[in-house]
Order: C-alpha cells, then structure tokens, then sequence
C-alpha cells in the first residue's frame, strides 16, 4: 500500500468516479466548511463532492441543535453557486445514529445500482482525523474510503503518526491537503448570532438570511461544536 506524500494527488485509473463525502453536523455550515470542500475537489481532482449534514450525529445524542432541515436548507444555500459540490440528505432521512460507515456503504451501493465504479474520498478535519481511532468500525470505513485530512488552525498538524497501526494498515490512502487554514467555528457563530453580532465573514449571504428569517439560535448553543 503507497499513500500520497502531504498534498499529493491520490491517483486512480480513468473511468472511475472519483467523489468526495464532506459530513458534519453544519450548525450552521460556514465558508470555512465550504473552502476544505473546494480544495479537496482541486487538489484531489475529484469530480464531485458531496456534502452530508449529519441526522444524528453519534457524539452529539441529546445535545440542542438546529433542526435537520434547517441545516440541510442551509446546506443547499451555501453551496447553490458552487461549482462540483453538491448537498445530500442521505443522513437525515436513515433512522437512527449517522455513522459514516453506513453513509459510506450506501453510497457504494447506489453507485453500483447505477453501474458505476465509484472511488470515495472522505474529507475531514485535522481534529476529526486525530479523533479517528474511536469512530464506529474505523479499519472497515478506512478499507472503503480515501481520506483527505485539511490542516486547521489551532489543531496539531495532521500525522499519519497519530493513527494505530491497525489504521494505517487498513487505509486504502491518505492525503494531507494543504489548505484552506480558515480559522472559523460554528460555535462562534451561534454565539455572534445570540449576541446580536453580524455574522456576514463567516457564512454566505443566503445562509446568512436564513438564519436571520428563521430565528435560529437566538437562545445560544448549548454545543461546542467547532465544525
């Protein structure tokens, strides 16, 4: 098994599709999410990425957050005039806790619905990477997936070194991208918005509108979720 040196392009033969899985709880999404999606996309060259608020996210159960559909429409807001990223809504609508090893083998199987040979990268953080070990069945998700890590201000440097060797062994390949750097959190958000504080840098202007229209989280957050 090879695996990418830092911000290499992880290579696969041609007619394969090459597609991106950016999940996260996005309360709200925000450019920083958008930008760590837009530079996997160039540096990976991947044809598409698909962008996958979480329904239940596993480590938040019981924690207050917007209501699915309103994260999902925030989603699609942001990404309207995105070129090569779409939403999807495939973790909202499965019962239960959003693992990503189950959003990873559903999207295996559609693609082989469908005939296609789909070749999947799955794009996180530095944090989320380091918290990998403790995932829901991380060697079976890492022989299914690609993973392209994006540095994060404020985060240790992602290191292949910080994975179990169990891990590292069952990774397919692993990529350390080289940007964005963005230091943005939806926790500082939510907090600007229940101080009455603008929020315009830090997301786009339609998701921006939303939360104002929608009266989202005027009572603060309860969360810490740096994502």
């Amino acid at each position: 098994m090879t695996r990418p040196l830092p911000g290499e392009e992880a290579r696969v033969p041609a007619g394969i599709a090459r597609i991106g899985m950016l999940g996260g709880t996005f309360d709200p999404i925000h450019v920083a999410h958008v930008a760590v999606a837009q530079a996997a996309r160039r540096e990976l060259d991947l044809d598409e990425v698909v962008v996958i608020p979480a329904g239940q996210p596993p480590h938040k159960l019981g924690v207050e957050m917007a209501p699915a559909a309103d994260r999902l429409r925030m989603v699609e807001l942001a990404l309207a005039k995105e070129k090569g990223l779409v939403s999807s809504r495939i973790e909202i609508d499965r019962a239960g806790p959003s693992w990503t090893i189950d959003t990873a083998v559903a999207l295996h199987e559609a693609a082989r619905a469908e005939g296609l040979d789909l070749d999947l990268t799955m794009i996180l953080s530095a944090d989320a990477f380091a918290s990998l070990p403790a995932w829901h069945e991380p060697e079976r998700l890492l022989r299914m997936v690609r993973v392209a890590v994006a540095p994060r201000p404020g985060t240790a440097a992602p290191s292949l070194e910080s994975l179990p060797s169990a891990l590292l062994d069952a990774a397919i390949g692993i990529t350390i991208l080289r940007g964005p750097n963005l230091d943005v959190s939806a926790t500082e958000i939510r907090r600007r918005v229940a101080a009455g504080r603008s929020i315009e840098r830090f997301v786009a202007p339609a998701v921006a509108r939303y939360i104002k229209e929608h009266h989202l989280y005027r009572q603060g957050s309860t969360s810490e979720d740096t994502t």
